[in-house]
């Protein structure tokens, strides 16, 4: 038979869980100045971690910085609009967080100026489109 004290030391013992864990991390991106960039990054744990995003060690919080959450509050998705060079151009990181630990992921984003010559190359591409080639996205 287990006394009161058995299961007061039984209830004390810290539970063994892992910190949250990455289901989705954001990938490193080039934007056109004046367009537009998303990263997403989406994470799992218990009890469900938060996900804040920052830009050289300091949360976002810019009219240009949209942060749109999740619906499960699973994760987010950062979005600069519209891109501005040098200023947008940094590493930003995802961090996943709750009571039991936290974990982060950065990307880098580049911003080419109008007048790049790869932006005359560009022009044929609409608005809005996603090109991909060499292991980076290209957002206009």
């Amino acid at each position: 038979m287990m006394r009161r004290d058995d299961v007061d030391a039984v209830l004390k013992q810290p539970l063994n869980l892992p910190p949250p864990k990455f289901l989705r991390t954001p990938n490193d991106q080039t934007g056109v100045q004046g367009g537009v960039a998303s990263f997403i990054c989406q994470a799992t744990g218990d009890p469900q971690p938060k996900i804040v995003w920052n830009k050289k060690g300091k949360r976002v919080s810019n009219q240009r910085f949209e942060v749109i959450e999740f619906s499960d509050g699973s994760g987010s998705v950062l979005r600069i609009q519209p891109l501005r060079t040098p200023r947008d151009e940094a590493i930003y990181e995802c961090v996943a967080s709750n009571s039991v630990g936290e974990t982060s992921a950065t990307t880098r984003l580049t911003v080419l100026r109008g007048s790049n010559g790869l932006w005359k190359q560009l022009q044929s591409i609409c608005c809005g489109s996603l090109a991909t080639g060499g292991g980076r996205r290209l957002i206009l």
